[in-house]
């Protein structure tokens, strides 16, 4: 069968995911879409003639076998990845992991990743993921840093919002995006400093994890539910509870043992085209805000003295999720401490956000325009 293929490419970073199986090449490019220039190419598996990267995956469950073996044969290491039980070994340079419940094995040289398993789905979500941190190993080395915040344009400019799990910076995105800024990104970054002391920012691809309530109070849960009732398709990641509260009809947050909220999780592209959102492919720094949600509270500026914390920023030691198995991001960071100097010049507003969405968002468009004109 003849290969297909998905070019990647982000600033300076590029990468190839190619297939036998036209399934997975068409999931990196929805998966990437506009946000990291995903398009149709030519695959070429014989090299990396352009310093890019190359993710080859396929449908073998033969070679998933061979890769276990090779496991078993030169003894591994345990460890959760995405979350699965993953078996690891290294030899003569090469790096060989399976993940036995899922049926996926990989196989990685440097920058090019082989990816096989039983069903073209979880090869498909596994190529994109690997594409992913092939892109951000390039881009960590080339100065740029990953910020846990999310992010809306308008005219070039970007206002920045970080703060912790729950914090508001989604709620902050997507009622900004729907006041007609463009949606740079929910919950990561990538920043780096130029020499002129701008702040250059670029998304982060990722599902977007959007609650029923907050659906629900921005008028965007009927035609969420109406995609979902014709047979439309959320990100696998979902929990089903969520997606049978969506053909019930039901609207309230549904919470697990844990009190983690179980949300709709969105592909990129439908961003756009279930929630008519514009999305913003980078754009320059322009402000921050620090967010705070406190149900009873009226949305207000607050005086606060928050700053950049080492919990805004990425790093291999606060990546739990996707720790680097494949040796893809550089030993040391590179720009980061020079980041957080630049960030700290930038204008910056805390403020309080409650449940009324429709105050919190006339006080977010309102602090986010004073932002960019301050700058």
């Amino acid at each position: 069968m003849p290969l297909t293929a998905t070019r990647i490419h982000a600033d300076t970073a590029t990468v190839t995911v190619a297939s036998q199986t036209e399934a997975v090449t068409n999931w990196s490019h929805r998966y990437f879409g506009p946000w990291w220039n995903a398009t149709t190419d030519t695959p070429n598996p014989g090299g990396l003639a352009d310093g890019g990267g190359l993710v080859l995956a396929d449908i073998e469950p033969s070679r998933v076998d061979d890769i276990a073996a090779l496991v078993t044969d030169y003894g591994h290491d345990e460890t959760t990845y995405a979350n699965a039980r993953t078996l690891v070994a290294r030899h003569d340079g090469i790096t060989y992991a399976v993940q036995p419940d899922e049926r996926i094995a990989y196989q990685a040289d440097g920058r090019r990743l082989v990816i096989v398993g039983n069903h073209a789905e979880p090869v498909a979500v596994a190529a994109a993921r690997l594409a992913r941190e092939l892109v951000r190993g390039q881009l960590l080395a080339d100065g740029w840093t990953v910020l846990h915040a999310s992010a809306a344009t308008q005219n070039g400019d970007t206002v920045l919002t970080l703060g912790d799990k729950g914090a508001g910076k989604t709620t902050t995105a997507l009622l900004l995006a729907r006041a007609g800024w463009g949606l740079l990104a929910n919950d990561r970054v990538f920043a780096r400093p130029e020499p002129d002391g701008r702040v250059r920012i670029l998304p982060w691809p990722s599902a977007a994890a959007v609650g029923l309530g907050l659906l629900d109070a921005t008028g965007l849960y009927h035609q969420v539910r109406e995609r979902v009732l014709a047979g439309g398709q959320l990100h696998p990641t979902q929990h089903p509870k969520v997606t049978e509260a969506l053909v019930d009809g039901r609207r309230e947050p549904i919470w697990r043992e844990d009190g983690k909220e179980l949300k709709p999780q969105f592909f990129p592209d439908q961003l756009a085209s279930w929630l008519g959102l514009t999305l913003s492919t980078g754009a320059t720094a322009a402000g921050l805000l620090f967010p705070a949600v406190n149900p009873e509270a009226t949305p207000a500026l607050v005086e606060d003295d928050r700053a950049l914390t080492e919990a805004d920023v990425f790093t291999s030691k606060t990546e739990d999720r996707y720790p680097d198995i494949f040796g893809l991001t550089p030993a040391t960071a590179v720009g980061a401490e020079a980041l957080t100097e630049h960030l700290a010049r930038l204008p910056r507003r805390s403020l309080v956000l409650s449940h009324d969405t429709d105050a919190n968002a006339a006080l977010l468009a309102k602090t986010a325009e004073e932002l960019t004109a301050d700058r």
